[in-house]
């Protein structure tokens, strides 16, 4: 996994931030090492039993190193959540059912990793108590993931299975409509419901997102064709086996 590149923090920095950024590069296996450990604690322990200091023992580095590179716990555990949505990726399937079956695929398997769940429980129950920390996880977790939806539709777009967009504030309202409905219903099935995303839900869920677009292809199961049915005997038939 690529190291994540720093995110915009939650508080402001110290005036002296410009003069530490100038100084000694910061370290990408360091970095790595804070981020695992941070998620691995909050797995263990929950919110409210992890500290910096233990983040800090874990990854084997002096409680300082951790808090110049993120100056408070709300803003660590949110990028060691993002972190883990960094390598997801829409790829150009050739169509664009292949590439929403493929990255829902990719998303509900990070959703299954416990690490991925611990994380995400924890850092969402705590957004509900926090509006700052809620506003940081729309920043730094959400907002960035809907590239996915935009690299989507403009692969479709290229392809001629969509139309340009023609409005981009339209446009806008339909790439957070998609992403909500991806995101929304995969994280129900995983994280609440408990229920394997199997490739047929994949199938069926994106054919029912896909639905409302014309001209897609359809799946497998709508293009077989319907077997016979054997014909129901009309009157004169039945009368004619009474008789």
């Amino acid at each position: 996994m690529r190291p994540s590149p720093p995110r915009r923090p939650l508080v402001a920095l110290p005036t002296d931030a410009s003069a530490r950024a100038k100084g000694r590069p910061r370290n990408a296996a360091t970095d790595r090492a804070i981020l695992d450990a941070t998620r691995a604690a909050l797995a263990d322990l929950g919110w409210g039993g992890l500290t910096m200091g233990q983040v800090a023992v874990r990854a084997g580095v002096a409680k300082t190193t951790v808090y110049r590179r993120w100056p408070s716990k709300n803003e660590l555990v949110v990028d060691a959540v993002a972190d883990l949505f960094d390598d997801l990726e829409m790829a150009d399937l050739g169509s664009l059912r292949a590439d929403v079956e493929a990255v829902v695929h990719r998303f509900a398997a990070l959703l299954s990793r416990p690490e991925t769940q611990a994380a995400l429980l924890a850092l969402f129950a705590e957004g509900t108590r926090d509006p700052l920390l809620r506003r940081r996880i729309r920043e730094a977790i959400v907002d960035p993931q809907k590239r996915l939806v935009r690299q989507g539709r403009t692969n479709a777009q290229a392809r001629g299975e969509l139309p340009p967009d023609q409005d981009e504030a339209a446009a806008r309202e339909e790439v957070d409509l998609i992403f909500d409905t991806i995101a929304g219903a995969v994280e129900h099935r995983i994280l609440v419901s408990g229920q394997p995303a199997s490739e047929s839900w994949v199938r069926r869920f994106t054919t029912l997102l896909l639905a409302p677009l014309s001209g897609l292809p359809p799946t497998p199961e709508q293009a077989r064709p319907e077997q016979a049915r054997p014909a129901q005997a009309g009157p004169e038939q039945a009368g004619h086996k009474q008789a």
